[in-house]
């Protein structure tokens, strides 16, 4: 009896010591997490602080992948017998030169992708597709009115590379007014655009005046970078010749 009653307080004893390390460890970790928590959000405000200094900033990120499956005897589908893949490449790259009295951003992004659904049934479909085909460069400087005003003029080159290199191409000049209300954000609108398009072939482009506006939304949180641009061109000659893009690239780092 002795003996039993020795083993249940040994279990016990066993027991409540393991409880109370449990519990410390807990505790510990929910510090460390307090910690953690502190010193990141410390890091945010070093970051903001270094962000509103003057100079350059420089910054990419971008995204290639692909994804391929194949199918055999597989009837589950119309096409049992079939080959599908998909191929992307995003890249955006920036080099902005902020100051207090003017600012010069320049940007650049390169969006492509290829699709193929190879049905072994049926013959001439085995090569890619281009999915999206979208290359741009855009360089803008601004004379500051206030913190989020400025007079500011843009020059965008914008065309495709896998089907038509250069074929079109569109080269905007203009002027106008550019507002800045967060470090993130960029809206440029300018009454007084020329819209030139560049072609060969038997394609026939035609230039004209107009404005123009662009959007760009550049921002990162935690691991996932984000951007979107829109650039709209309005013709005041005839609106057959207006044109916009509309690019939107997130990247996660795991």
């Amino acid at each position: 009896m002795k003996k039993i009653t020795f083993f249940f307080v040994l279990t016990f004893l066993s027991v409540s010591i393991n409880a109370q390390s449990v519990n410390e460890l807990k505790k510990a970790l929910n510090s460390k997490k307090d910690s953690v928590a502190s010193l990141q959000t410390k890091a945010k405000q070093i970051q903001k602080t270094l962000n509103a200094l003057p100079g350059w900033r420089l910054g990419a990120f971008g995204t290639i992948g692909a994804s391929l499956s194949g199918f055999n005897n597989w009837y589950a589908r119309d096409a049992p017998d079939a080959n599908a893949a998909n191929i992307g490449i995003i890249v955006n790259g920036f080099a902005n030169l902020i100051e207090e009295d003017f600012f010069w951003r320049n940007s650049g992004s390169l969006n492509l992708g290829w699709v193929k659904l190879d049905d072994k049934s049926i013959s001439g479909d085995e090569g890619f597709e281009t999915a999206s085909d979208v290359f741009t460069l855009s360089s803008l400087y601004g004379k500051r009115l206030n913190k989020k005003w400025a007079i500011s003029g843009l020059g965008e080159y914008r065309t495709t590379i896998i089907d038509n290199f250069n074929n079109p191409v569109y080269l905007d000049i203009g002027a106008g007014l550019t507002w800045t209300p967060t470090s993130h954000l960029v809206v440029v609108m300018h009454p007084g655009n020329y819209n030139f398009v560049f072609s060969s072939g038997d394609t026939v482009f035609e230039s004209s005046l107009g404005a123009k506006i662009v959007a760009d939304y550049t921002n990162k949180y935690g691991g996932l970078s984000i951007k979107s641009n829109l650039s709209l061109f309005q013709s005041y000659k005839n609106t057959d010749l207006s044109n916009w893009t509309w690019t939107n690239s997130f990247g996660y780092t795991l």
